[in-house]
């Protein structure tokens, strides 16, 4: 189960590119790619850079005007989907 206690690592086959605020992921193993808007950029930098999504949570409560038990659901959702599709490999 996902919660903010997740910790999540990108795996070696996931390349990141940021495009002006937006981003393309690359799973290089599938060859399948994906686009993230602005938010979703956002979320995967903090991901990446915390490695847990407890921190990555609090630092987007902090910079968007948007509740916390919805940040909350739209983030674990994001993590889930990421996961699925083999973009970060989850763990704790």
């Amino acid at each position: 189960m996902i919660d903010l206690a997740t910790r999540v690592t990108v795996p070696d086959s996931v390349l990141f590119r940021d495009l002006d605020g937006e981003a393309v992921l690359l799973e290089t193993g599938s060859g399948r790619y994906y686009g993230l808007n602005e938010v979703g950029t956002r979320m995967w930098s903090l991901l990446q850079r915390h490695g847990e999504v407890g921190a990555a949570y609090r630092d987007l409560l902090a910079e968007y005007p948007i509740p916390s038990r919805q940040l909350q659901e739209d983030l674990l959702d994001f993590v889930g989907v990421l996961a699925s599709r083999q973009l970060i490999e989850v763990s704790g």
